[in-house]
Protein backbone atom coordinates (compact mmCIF):
# COMPACT_ATOMS: atom_id res chain seq x y z
CA UNK A 1 0.00 0.00 0.00
CA UNK A 2 1.03 3.59 -0.61
CA UNK A 3 2.30 5.31 2.54
CA UNK A 4 -0.21 8.06 3.27
CA UNK A 5 0.99 9.25 6.65
CA UNK A 6 3.28 8.62 9.58
CA UNK A 7 1.80 7.62 12.97
CA UNK A 8 2.86 10.24 15.50
CA UNK A 9 1.49 11.74 18.70
CA UNK A 10 0.26 8.42 20.04
CA UNK A 11 1.19 6.98 23.43
CA UNK A 12 3.36 3.85 23.30
CA UNK A 13 1.96 0.61 24.72
CA UNK A 14 1.87 0.62 28.51
CA UNK A 15 3.70 -2.57 29.50
CA UNK A 16 6.64 -3.50 31.66
CA UNK A 17 5.37 -1.63 34.71
CA UNK A 18 4.53 -2.82 38.22
CA UNK A 19 1.09 -2.41 39.77
CA UNK A 20 2.85 -2.41 43.15
CA UNK A 21 4.77 0.76 42.29
CA UNK A 22 2.72 2.86 44.67
CA UNK A 23 3.94 4.51 47.90
CA UNK A 24 0.56 4.27 49.65
CA UNK A 25 0.52 0.49 49.21
CA UNK A 26 4.04 -0.26 50.39
CA UNK A 27 3.85 2.22 53.26
CA UNK A 28 0.72 0.48 54.55
CA UNK A 29 2.49 -2.88 54.66
CA UNK A 30 5.26 -1.38 56.78
CA UNK A 31 2.87 0.64 58.95
CA UNK A 32 0.77 -2.35 60.00
CA UNK A 33 3.63 -4.79 60.59
CA UNK A 34 3.39 -6.72 57.32
CA UNK A 35 6.64 -5.61 55.71
CA UNK A 36 7.62 -9.27 55.37
CA UNK A 37 5.16 -9.47 52.48
CA UNK A 38 6.65 -6.60 50.47
CA UNK A 39 8.90 -8.77 48.24
CA UNK A 40 5.94 -11.00 47.38
CA UNK A 41 3.68 -8.04 46.63
CA UNK A 42 6.25 -6.27 44.45
CA UNK A 43 7.02 -9.46 42.51
CA UNK A 44 3.32 -10.05 41.85
CA UNK A 45 2.88 -6.42 40.84
CA UNK A 46 5.66 -6.74 38.27
CA UNK A 47 4.01 -9.84 36.86
CA UNK A 48 0.64 -8.08 36.67
CA UNK A 49 2.18 -5.31 34.57
CA UNK A 50 3.87 -7.65 32.12
CA UNK A 51 2.83 -7.89 28.49
CA UNK A 52 2.12 -11.61 28.86
CA UNK A 53 -0.39 -11.12 31.67
CA UNK A 54 -2.04 -8.23 29.86
CA UNK A 55 -2.56 -10.56 26.91
CA UNK A 56 -4.08 -13.17 29.21
CA UNK A 57 -6.45 -10.57 30.64
CA UNK A 58 -7.54 -9.55 27.15
CA UNK A 59 -8.14 -13.13 26.04
CA UNK A 60 -10.03 -14.03 29.20
CA UNK A 61 -12.59 -11.32 28.49
CA UNK A 62 -12.70 -11.53 24.71
CA UNK A 63 -13.27 -15.30 24.86
CA UNK A 64 -15.86 -15.57 27.66
CA UNK A 65 -16.87 -18.87 29.29
CA UNK A 66 -19.29 -21.20 27.51
CA UNK A 67 -21.87 -23.48 29.09
CA UNK A 68 -22.17 -27.13 28.03
CA UNK A 69 -25.23 -28.70 29.63
CA UNK A 70 -24.77 -32.07 27.83
CA UNK A 71 -21.96 -33.97 26.21
CA UNK A 72 -22.12 -35.19 22.60
CA UNK A 73 -23.75 -38.43 23.71
CA UNK A 74 -26.59 -36.66 25.51
CA UNK A 75 -25.35 -37.12 29.06
CA UNK A 76 -25.93 -34.24 31.47
CA UNK A 77 -22.54 -32.68 32.32
CA UNK A 78 -23.23 -29.05 33.38
CA UNK A 79 -19.71 -27.92 32.55
CA UNK A 80 -18.37 -24.45 31.85
CA UNK A 81 -15.50 -24.13 29.41
CA UNK A 82 -12.98 -21.31 29.92
CA UNK A 83 -10.24 -19.95 27.71
CA UNK A 84 -6.78 -21.16 28.84
CA UNK A 85 -5.94 -17.59 29.84
CA UNK A 86 -8.55 -17.78 32.62
CA UNK A 87 -6.87 -20.84 34.08
CA UNK A 88 -3.47 -19.17 33.86
CA UNK A 89 -4.74 -16.18 35.83
CA UNK A 90 -6.44 -18.40 38.38
CA UNK A 91 -3.30 -20.49 38.82
CA UNK A 92 -1.23 -17.44 39.71
CA UNK A 93 -3.89 -16.11 42.09
CA UNK A 94 -4.13 -19.40 43.98
CA UNK A 95 -0.40 -20.07 44.05
CA UNK A 96 0.10 -16.57 45.46
CA UNK A 97 -2.43 -17.23 48.23
CA UNK A 98 -5.00 -14.64 47.16
CA UNK A 99 -7.76 -17.10 48.06
CA UNK A 100 -8.02 -18.73 51.49
CA UNK A 101 -4.31 -19.05 52.32
CA UNK A 102 -4.29 -16.33 55.05
CA UNK A 103 -6.63 -18.37 57.25
CA UNK A 104 -3.86 -20.91 57.84
CA UNK A 105 -1.00 -18.38 58.00
CA UNK A 106 -0.12 -17.19 61.51
CA UNK A 107 2.32 -14.49 60.41
CA UNK A 108 1.34 -10.97 61.50
CA UNK A 109 -0.46 -9.10 58.75
CA UNK A 110 -1.29 -12.20 56.70
CA UNK A 111 -4.67 -10.80 55.68
CA UNK A 112 -3.16 -7.41 54.83
CA UNK A 113 -0.51 -9.01 52.62
CA UNK A 114 -3.22 -11.02 50.92
CA UNK A 115 -5.26 -7.80 50.42
CA UNK A 116 -2.23 -6.05 48.91
CA UNK A 117 -1.74 -8.96 46.52
CA UNK A 118 -5.42 -8.98 45.60
CA UNK A 119 -5.15 -5.24 44.93
CA UNK A 120 -2.12 -5.45 42.62
CA UNK A 121 -3.26 -8.59 40.80
CA UNK A 122 -6.85 -7.37 40.28
CA UNK A 123 -5.46 -4.49 38.25
CA UNK A 124 -4.45 -7.03 35.62
CA UNK A 125 -7.85 -8.74 35.26
CA UNK A 126 -10.66 -8.34 37.78
CA UNK A 127 -13.14 -10.99 36.64
CA UNK A 128 -11.34 -14.01 38.05
CA UNK A 129 -11.19 -12.22 41.39
CA UNK A 130 -14.79 -13.31 42.01
CA UNK A 131 -14.13 -17.02 42.76
CA UNK A 132 -10.89 -16.08 44.48
CA UNK A 133 -12.76 -13.69 46.77
CA UNK A 134 -15.56 -16.14 47.52
CA UNK A 135 -13.07 -18.84 48.44
CA UNK A 136 -11.40 -16.41 50.85
CA UNK A 137 -14.76 -15.53 52.36
CA UNK A 138 -16.07 -19.10 52.65
CA UNK A 139 -13.65 -20.23 55.35
CA UNK A 140 -14.94 -18.18 58.33
CA UNK A 141 -18.52 -19.11 57.46
CA UNK A 142 -17.68 -22.79 57.10
CA UNK A 143 -16.12 -22.79 60.57
CA UNK A 144 -19.67 -22.69 61.93
CA UNK A 145 -19.61 -26.43 61.11
CA UNK A 146 -16.33 -27.63 62.68
CA UNK A 147 -16.46 -31.13 61.17
CA UNK A 148 -16.92 -29.76 57.66
CA UNK A 149 -14.24 -27.11 58.22
CA UNK A 150 -11.76 -29.76 59.37
CA UNK A 151 -12.43 -31.70 56.19
CA UNK A 152 -12.44 -28.92 53.61
CA UNK A 153 -10.49 -25.94 54.98
CA UNK A 154 -7.03 -27.40 54.31
CA UNK A 155 -7.99 -27.89 50.66
CA UNK A 156 -9.58 -24.46 50.39
CA UNK A 157 -6.37 -22.93 51.74
CA UNK A 158 -4.06 -25.07 49.61
CA UNK A 159 -2.06 -23.19 46.98
CA UNK A 160 -3.08 -25.55 44.22
CA UNK A 161 -5.53 -24.67 41.46
CA UNK A 162 -7.08 -28.02 40.52
CA UNK A 163 -9.82 -27.35 37.97
CA UNK A 164 -12.33 -30.03 36.99
CA UNK A 165 -15.44 -31.88 38.07
CA UNK A 166 -14.20 -34.40 40.60
CA UNK A 167 -15.10 -35.34 44.18
CA UNK A 168 -13.75 -32.49 46.37
CA UNK A 169 -11.73 -34.65 48.76
CA UNK A 170 -9.86 -36.23 45.83
CA UNK A 171 -8.51 -32.86 44.63
CA UNK A 172 -5.35 -31.02 45.64
CA UNK A 173 -7.14 -27.69 46.10
CA UNK A 174 -10.68 -26.32 46.13
CA UNK A 175 -12.55 -23.20 45.03
CA UNK A 176 -15.75 -22.13 46.83
CA UNK A 177 -18.78 -20.13 45.72
CA UNK A 178 -21.94 -18.63 47.14
CA UNK A 179 -25.53 -19.37 46.11
CA UNK A 180 -27.99 -16.97 47.72
CA UNK A 181 -30.18 -14.72 45.57
CA UNK A 182 -33.41 -15.72 43.86
CA UNK A 183 -35.71 -14.07 41.32
CA UNK A 184 -38.35 -12.92 43.76
CA UNK A 185 -36.05 -11.62 46.47
CA UNK A 186 -32.64 -10.49 45.29
CA UNK A 187 -30.94 -8.96 48.32
CA UNK A 188 -33.96 -9.90 50.44
CA UNK A 189 -32.71 -13.44 50.92
CA UNK A 190 -35.36 -14.19 53.56
CA UNK A 191 -37.82 -14.29 50.66
CA UNK A 192 -36.02 -17.34 49.24
CA UNK A 193 -38.24 -20.26 48.26
CA UNK A 194 -35.61 -22.99 47.83
CA UNK A 195 -36.52 -25.79 50.27
CA UNK A 196 -34.21 -28.02 52.31
CA UNK A 197 -35.64 -31.32 53.58
CA UNK A 198 -33.78 -33.63 56.02
CA UNK A 199 -32.72 -36.91 54.42
CA UNK A 200 -32.41 -38.76 57.73
CA UNK A 201 -28.65 -39.28 57.50
CA UNK A 202 -27.49 -35.82 58.56
CA UNK A 203 -27.75 -34.41 55.05
CA UNK A 204 -30.54 -32.43 53.39
CA UNK A 205 -32.04 -32.38 49.92
CA UNK A 206 -32.36 -28.95 48.28
CA UNK A 207 -35.00 -28.14 45.67
CA UNK A 208 -35.44 -24.70 44.12
CA UNK A 209 -33.67 -22.11 42.02
CA UNK A 210 -31.00 -19.43 42.31
CA UNK A 211 -31.15 -16.39 40.08
CA UNK A 212 -27.47 -15.41 40.37
CA UNK A 213 -24.74 -17.90 41.22
CA UNK A 214 -21.31 -16.71 40.17
CA UNK A 215 -18.44 -19.06 39.36
CA UNK A 216 -20.70 -22.12 38.93
CA UNK A 217 -17.68 -24.34 38.28
CA UNK A 218 -16.52 -23.95 41.88
CA UNK A 219 -16.12 -27.15 43.88
CA UNK A 220 -18.25 -26.15 46.87
CA UNK A 221 -21.04 -23.65 47.47
CA UNK A 222 -22.57 -22.11 50.55
CA UNK A 223 -26.29 -21.92 49.81
CA UNK A 224 -29.37 -20.62 51.62
CA UNK A 225 -32.59 -22.63 51.76
CA UNK A 226 -35.75 -22.74 53.85
CA UNK A 227 -36.12 -25.36 56.58
CA UNK A 228 -38.78 -25.96 59.23
CA UNK A 229 -36.72 -23.82 61.60
CA UNK A 230 -36.31 -21.01 59.07
CA UNK A 231 -33.64 -20.04 56.55
CA UNK A 232 -30.61 -22.31 56.83
CA UNK A 233 -27.10 -22.33 55.40
CA UNK A 234 -25.82 -25.42 53.60
CA UNK A 235 -22.65 -26.73 52.00
CA UNK A 236 -23.39 -28.00 48.50
CA UNK A 237 -20.64 -29.79 46.52
CA UNK A 238 -20.78 -29.89 42.72
CA UNK A 239 -19.64 -33.52 42.80
CA UNK A 240 -20.66 -36.02 45.49
CA UNK A 241 -18.13 -38.14 47.38
CA UNK A 242 -18.85 -41.13 45.12
CA UNK A 243 -17.98 -39.10 42.02
CA UNK A 244 -21.58 -38.56 40.82
CA UNK A 245 -22.74 -35.07 39.84
CA UNK A 246 -24.89 -33.43 42.51
CA UNK A 247 -28.38 -32.20 41.61
CA UNK A 248 -27.22 -28.71 40.67
CA UNK A 249 -28.32 -27.90 37.12
CA UNK A 250 -26.89 -24.94 35.22
CA UNK A 251 -29.72 -23.36 33.24
CA UNK A 252 -27.82 -20.57 31.50
CA UNK A 253 -24.91 -18.16 31.90
CA UNK A 254 -25.70 -14.49 32.41
CA UNK A 255 -25.02 -12.06 29.58
CA UNK A 256 -23.56 -9.28 31.73
CA UNK A 257 -22.52 -5.66 31.33
CA UNK A 258 -19.01 -6.42 32.56
CA UNK A 259 -17.18 -9.15 34.49
CA UNK A 260 -17.33 -11.10 31.25
CA UNK A 261 -14.39 -13.38 31.92
CA UNK A 262 -16.21 -14.79 34.94
CA UNK A 263 -19.16 -17.16 34.57
CA UNK A 264 -22.33 -16.18 36.41
CA UNK A 265 -25.29 -18.51 36.15
CA UNK A 266 -28.88 -19.34 36.89
CA UNK A 267 -29.17 -22.74 38.52
CA UNK A 268 -31.79 -25.23 39.67
CA UNK A 269 -31.40 -27.51 42.65
CA UNK A 270 -33.00 -30.88 41.97
CA UNK A 271 -32.78 -32.85 45.22
CA UNK A 272 -29.21 -31.62 45.65
CA UNK A 273 -27.36 -33.23 48.55
CA UNK A 274 -26.31 -30.64 51.13
CA UNK A 275 -24.76 -30.53 54.58
CA UNK A 276 -26.00 -28.01 57.19
CA UNK A 277 -23.64 -25.23 58.29
CA UNK A 278 -24.35 -23.42 61.55
CA UNK A 279 -27.46 -23.37 63.70
CA UNK A 280 -30.76 -24.48 62.16
CA UNK A 281 -32.79 -21.50 60.96
CA UNK A 282 -29.85 -19.08 61.42
CA UNK A 283 -28.55 -19.22 57.88
CA UNK A 284 -28.28 -15.47 57.37
CA UNK A 285 -26.27 -15.10 60.54
CA UNK A 286 -23.96 -17.90 59.38
CA UNK A 287 -23.34 -16.59 55.91
CA UNK A 288 -23.03 -12.91 56.86
CA UNK A 289 -19.35 -13.42 57.67
CA UNK A 290 -18.84 -14.57 54.09
CA UNK A 291 -20.66 -11.50 52.86
CA UNK A 292 -18.47 -9.22 54.98
CA UNK A 293 -15.27 -10.76 53.64
CA UNK A 294 -16.39 -10.39 50.04
CA UNK A 295 -17.36 -6.79 50.77
CA UNK A 296 -13.76 -6.15 51.74
CA UNK A 297 -12.73 -7.35 48.31
CA UNK A 298 -15.34 -5.08 46.73
CA UNK A 299 -13.56 -2.12 48.33
CA UNK A 300 -10.14 -3.42 47.32
CA UNK A 301 -11.35 -4.19 43.80
CA UNK A 302 -12.80 -0.70 43.37
CA UNK A 303 -9.56 0.84 44.64
CA UNK A 304 -7.62 -1.37 42.22
CA UNK A 305 -9.80 -0.23 39.34
CA UNK A 306 -9.20 3.41 40.26
CA UNK A 307 -5.47 2.89 40.33
CA UNK A 308 -5.52 1.10 36.97
CA UNK A 309 -7.55 3.91 35.40
CA UNK A 310 -5.30 6.57 36.90
CA UNK A 311 -2.22 4.82 35.56
CA UNK A 312 -3.66 4.74 32.03
CA UNK A 313 -4.61 8.42 32.26
CA UNK A 314 -1.16 9.42 33.51
CA UNK A 315 0.54 7.41 30.77
CA UNK A 316 -1.60 8.74 27.93
CA UNK A 317 -1.42 12.40 28.97
CA UNK A 318 2.36 12.18 29.40
CA UNK A 319 2.74 11.29 25.71
CA UNK A 320 -0.16 12.96 23.95
CA UNK A 321 0.45 16.52 22.71
CA UNK A 322 -2.32 19.02 22.10
CA UNK A 323 -2.15 22.77 21.58
CA UNK A 324 1.63 22.75 21.62
CA UNK A 325 2.56 20.64 24.65
CA UNK A 326 1.91 17.36 26.45
CA UNK A 327 -1.49 17.09 28.07
CA UNK A 328 -0.05 16.42 31.52
CA UNK A 329 1.77 19.77 31.37
CA UNK A 330 -1.42 21.74 30.94
CA UNK A 331 -3.03 23.18 34.09
CA UNK A 332 -6.58 21.92 33.61
CA UNK A 333 -5.53 18.36 32.79
CA UNK A 334 -3.15 18.41 35.75
CA UNK A 335 -6.08 19.31 37.98
CA UNK A 336 -8.12 16.40 36.62
CA UNK A 337 -5.25 13.95 37.07
CA UNK A 338 -4.55 15.15 40.60
CA UNK A 339 -8.22 14.87 41.51
CA UNK A 340 -8.30 11.30 40.21
CA UNK A 341 -5.14 10.60 42.21
CA UNK A 342 -6.72 11.91 45.41
CA UNK A 343 -9.74 9.66 44.97
CA UNK A 344 -7.53 6.68 44.20
CA UNK A 345 -5.27 7.03 47.21
CA UNK A 346 -8.17 7.67 49.58
CA UNK A 347 -9.79 4.43 48.40
CA UNK A 348 -6.55 2.47 48.67
CA UNK A 349 -5.78 3.63 52.20
CA UNK A 350 -9.28 2.78 53.37
CA UNK A 351 -9.23 -0.69 51.81
CA UNK A 352 -5.85 -1.54 53.32
CA UNK A 353 -6.89 -0.22 56.75
CA UNK A 354 -9.93 -2.50 56.64
CA UNK A 355 -7.68 -5.45 55.77
CA UNK A 356 -5.45 -4.60 58.73
CA UNK A 357 -8.57 -4.60 60.90
CA UNK A 358 -9.25 -8.18 59.77
CA UNK A 359 -5.82 -9.14 61.08
CA UNK A 360 -6.58 -7.39 64.34
CA UNK A 361 -9.94 -9.09 64.68
CA UNK A 362 -8.38 -12.50 64.02
CA UNK A 363 -5.84 -11.79 66.76
CA UNK A 364 -8.67 -11.18 69.22
CA UNK A 365 -8.68 -7.37 69.25
CA UNK A 366 -12.32 -6.48 69.95
CA UNK A 367 -11.88 -2.83 68.95
CA UNK A 368 -10.45 -3.79 65.57
CA UNK A 369 -13.32 -6.21 65.04
CA UNK A 370 -15.84 -3.51 65.89
CA UNK A 371 -14.12 -0.99 63.59
CA UNK A 372 -14.14 -3.46 60.73
CA UNK A 373 -17.86 -4.14 61.15
CA UNK A 374 -18.93 -0.50 60.82
CA UNK A 375 -16.21 0.94 58.60
CA UNK A 376 -16.55 -1.93 56.13
CA UNK A 377 -20.23 -1.19 55.53
CA UNK A 378 -19.56 2.54 55.08
CA UNK A 379 -16.48 1.89 52.93
CA UNK A 380 -18.34 -0.59 50.72
CA UNK A 381 -21.04 2.00 50.12
CA UNK A 382 -18.79 4.94 49.30
CA UNK A 383 -15.66 3.58 47.63
CA UNK A 384 -17.60 1.31 45.31
CA UNK A 385 -19.94 4.17 44.42
CA UNK A 386 -16.97 6.29 43.41
CA UNK A 387 -15.52 3.59 41.20
CA UNK A 388 -17.86 4.22 38.27
CA UNK A 389 -17.39 7.99 38.14
CA UNK A 390 -13.65 7.56 38.48
CA UNK A 391 -13.51 5.08 35.59
CA UNK A 392 -15.56 7.42 33.40
CA UNK A 393 -13.26 10.39 34.05
CA UNK A 394 -10.10 8.34 33.56
CA UNK A 395 -11.46 7.07 30.25
CA UNK A 396 -12.23 10.64 29.20
CA UNK A 397 -8.58 11.59 29.78
CA UNK A 398 -7.78 9.32 26.83
CA UNK A 399 -10.55 10.81 24.70
CA UNK A 400 -11.51 8.72 21.69
CA UNK A 401 -8.47 6.51 22.26
CA UNK A 402 -10.02 5.43 25.55
CA UNK A 403 -13.42 4.70 24.02
CA UNK A 404 -12.18 1.86 21.85
CA UNK A 405 -11.81 -1.68 23.19
CA UNK A 406 -8.11 -1.93 22.35
CA UNK A 407 -7.30 0.58 25.09
CA UNK A 408 -8.68 -1.64 27.86
CA UNK A 409 -10.59 1.31 29.32
CA UNK A 410 -14.06 0.05 28.29
CA UNK A 411 -13.38 -3.15 30.24
CA UNK A 412 -12.48 -1.08 33.28
CA UNK A 413 -15.57 1.08 32.85
CA UNK A 414 -17.91 -1.91 32.50
CA UNK A 415 -16.45 -3.60 35.55
CA UNK A 416 -16.84 -0.66 37.94
CA UNK A 417 -20.63 -0.85 38.63
CA UNK A 418 -20.42 -4.53 39.58
CA UNK A 419 -18.51 -3.87 42.76
CA UNK A 420 -21.15 -1.43 43.95
CA UNK A 421 -23.88 -4.02 43.27
CA UNK A 422 -22.14 -7.19 44.44
CA UNK A 423 -22.87 -8.17 48.07
CA UNK A 424 -25.51 -5.50 48.46
CA UNK A 425 -25.93 -2.38 46.35
CA UNK A 426 -25.90 1.15 47.72
CA UNK A 427 -29.08 1.02 49.80
CA UNK A 428 -28.21 -2.36 51.31
CA UNK A 429 -24.75 -1.17 52.36
CA UNK A 430 -26.12 2.08 53.78
CA UNK A 431 -28.77 0.24 55.76
CA UNK A 432 -26.08 -2.08 57.06
CA UNK A 433 -24.38 0.98 58.57
CA UNK A 434 -27.56 1.62 60.54
CA UNK A 435 -27.76 -2.05 61.50
CA UNK A 436 -24.19 -2.02 62.81
CA UNK A 437 -24.87 1.10 64.85
CA UNK A 438 -27.98 -0.46 66.37
CA UNK A 439 -26.57 -3.88 67.14
CA UNK A 440 -22.97 -3.07 68.05
CA UNK A 441 -22.68 0.18 70.03
CA UNK A 442 -18.94 -0.47 70.50
CA UNK A 443 -18.48 -0.09 66.74
CA UNK A 444 -19.13 3.65 66.85
CA UNK A 445 -16.64 4.12 69.69
CA UNK A 446 -14.04 2.17 67.70
CA UNK A 447 -14.77 4.26 64.61
CA UNK A 448 -14.27 7.59 66.36
CA UNK A 449 -11.20 6.28 68.18
CA UNK A 450 -9.66 5.63 64.76
CA UNK A 451 -10.79 8.88 63.15
CA UNK A 452 -9.75 11.10 66.05
CA UNK A 453 -6.15 9.97 65.88
CA UNK A 454 -5.90 12.89 63.45
CA UNK A 455 -7.72 15.35 65.74
CA UNK A 456 -6.29 18.85 65.51
CA UNK A 457 -4.28 18.15 62.36
CA UNK A 458 -6.76 19.76 59.94
CA UNK A 459 -9.57 22.16 60.80
CA UNK A 460 -11.80 20.89 57.98
CA UNK A 461 -11.45 17.31 59.17
CA UNK A 462 -12.24 18.38 62.72
CA UNK A 463 -15.33 20.23 61.50
CA UNK A 464 -16.45 17.20 59.48
CA UNK A 465 -16.09 14.91 62.50
CA UNK A 466 -18.14 17.34 64.58
CA UNK A 467 -20.76 17.46 61.83
CA UNK A 468 -20.90 13.67 61.75
CA UNK A 469 -21.50 13.54 65.49
CA UNK A 470 -24.31 16.04 65.07
CA UNK A 471 -25.86 13.98 62.27
CA UNK A 472 -25.76 10.86 64.41
CA UNK A 473 -27.66 12.71 67.10
CA UNK A 474 -30.45 13.47 64.60
CA UNK A 475 -31.23 9.82 63.79
CA UNK A 476 -34.59 9.81 65.53
CA UNK A 477 -36.91 7.01 64.44
CA UNK A 478 -36.41 4.25 61.89
CA UNK A 479 -37.97 6.09 58.93
CA UNK A 480 -35.85 9.21 59.36
CA UNK A 481 -32.78 7.07 59.91
CA UNK A 482 -33.41 5.28 56.60
CA UNK A 483 -33.80 8.57 54.77
CA UNK A 484 -30.45 9.70 56.16
CA UNK A 485 -28.64 6.37 55.72
CA UNK A 486 -26.81 7.28 52.52
CA UNK A 487 -25.69 10.65 53.84
CA UNK A 488 -24.48 8.98 57.01
CA UNK A 489 -22.53 6.26 55.21
CA UNK A 490 -20.94 8.83 52.90
CA UNK A 491 -19.86 11.11 55.71
CA UNK A 492 -18.46 8.25 57.75
CA UNK A 493 -16.39 7.01 54.84
CA UNK A 494 -15.13 10.50 54.03
CA UNK A 495 -14.02 11.39 57.55
CA UNK A 496 -12.27 8.04 57.87
CA UNK A 497 -10.51 8.58 54.55
CA UNK A 498 -9.61 12.12 55.62
CA UNK A 499 -8.13 10.89 58.88
CA UNK A 500 -6.07 8.22 57.11
CA UNK A 501 -4.78 10.69 54.52
CA UNK A 502 -3.87 13.34 57.08
CA UNK A 503 -1.89 10.78 59.05
CA UNK A 504 -0.34 8.72 56.29
CA UNK A 505 -0.29 10.50 52.93
CA UNK A 506 1.56 13.37 51.33
CA UNK A 507 0.52 16.67 52.98
CA UNK A 508 -0.50 18.21 49.66
CA UNK A 509 -2.75 15.28 48.80
CA UNK A 510 -4.31 15.23 52.28
CA UNK A 511 -4.84 18.99 52.19
CA UNK A 512 -6.58 18.82 48.81
CA UNK A 513 -8.82 15.97 50.01
CA UNK A 514 -9.87 17.90 53.12
CA UNK A 515 -10.43 21.08 51.13
CA UNK A 516 -12.63 19.38 48.54
CA UNK A 517 -14.34 16.32 50.03
CA UNK A 518 -14.72 17.76 53.53
CA UNK A 519 -14.42 21.55 53.14
CA UNK A 520 -16.66 21.99 50.10
CA UNK A 521 -14.09 23.78 47.91
CA UNK A 522 -15.07 21.57 44.99
CA UNK A 523 -17.41 21.43 42.06
CA UNK A 524 -19.50 18.48 40.90
CA UNK A 525 -16.87 16.91 38.62
CA UNK A 526 -13.25 15.85 38.85
CA UNK A 527 -10.79 18.58 37.98
CA UNK A 528 -12.43 21.29 40.07
CA UNK A 529 -9.71 21.46 42.73
CA UNK A 530 -9.12 24.83 44.38
CA UNK A 531 -6.49 27.05 42.78
CA UNK A 532 -4.00 26.56 45.61
CA UNK A 533 -3.93 22.76 45.47
CA UNK A 534 -0.41 21.31 45.36
CA UNK A 535 -0.70 19.58 42.00
CA UNK A 536 3.03 18.99 41.60
CA UNK A 537 3.41 17.12 44.88
CA UNK A 538 0.24 15.08 44.29
CA UNK A 539 1.23 13.99 40.80
CA UNK A 540 4.80 13.28 41.86
CA UNK A 541 3.52 10.89 44.53
CA UNK A 542 1.26 8.88 42.25
CA UNK A 543 3.15 8.88 38.95
CA UNK A 544 4.37 5.30 38.42
CA UNK A 545 7.70 4.28 37.00
CA UNK A 546 7.65 2.96 33.43
CA UNK A 547 10.54 2.18 31.08
CA UNK A 548 9.86 5.25 28.96
CA UNK A 549 9.78 7.68 31.90
CA UNK A 550 13.16 6.30 32.97
CA UNK A 551 14.69 7.25 29.63
CA UNK A 552 13.06 10.69 29.63
CA UNK A 553 14.24 11.54 33.13
CA UNK A 554 12.70 10.54 36.44
CA UNK A 555 9.20 11.49 37.51
CA UNK A 556 10.58 14.38 39.53
CA UNK A 557 12.41 15.88 36.56
CA UNK A 558 9.40 15.49 34.27
CA UNK A 559 7.05 17.06 36.79
CA UNK A 560 9.40 19.98 37.32
CA UNK A 561 9.63 20.46 33.58
CA UNK A 562 5.86 20.41 33.39
CA UNK A 563 5.57 23.14 36.00
CA UNK A 564 8.05 25.30 34.12
CA UNK A 565 6.21 24.72 30.85
CA UNK A 566 2.94 26.05 32.26
CA UNK A 567 4.53 29.05 33.92
CA UNK A 568 4.65 27.57 37.40
CA UNK A 569 0.95 26.71 37.59
CA UNK A 570 1.05 23.99 40.26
Amino acid sequence: MTVTHEVVNQAPPLTGFSTADEPALLEALRRYGAEWGEPEVTALGALAGSAAVQDQARWAEQQPPRLHTHDRFGHRVDEVEFHPAWHQLMTVAVEQGLHAAPWTDDRPGAHLVRAAKFYVWSQAEPGHGCPISMTYAAVPALRAAPELAARYEPLLAARSYDFGLRAPLTKSGLIAGMSMTEKQGGSDVRANTTRAVPAGDGTYRLTGHKWFTSAPMSDLFLALAQTEEGLGCFLVPRVLPDGALNGMRLKRLKDKLGNRSNASSEIEYEQAVAWPVGEPGRGVRTIVEMVNMTRLDCVLGSAAGMRAGLRQALHHTAHRRAFGRELDRQPLMRSVLADLAIESEAATLLGLRLAAAVDGAQAGDAQEAALRRLALAAGKYWVCKRGSTHAAEALECLGGNGYVEDSGMPRLYREAPLLSIWEGSGNVAALDVLRALGREPAALDAFFAEVEQAAGADRRLDAAVAGLRKLLGELSGPERAQLMARSLAERMALVLQGSLLVRHSDPALADAFCATRLGGEWGHAYGTLPAGAGLTAILERVRPWTPDTATRGGAAERTAAGVAAVGGAA
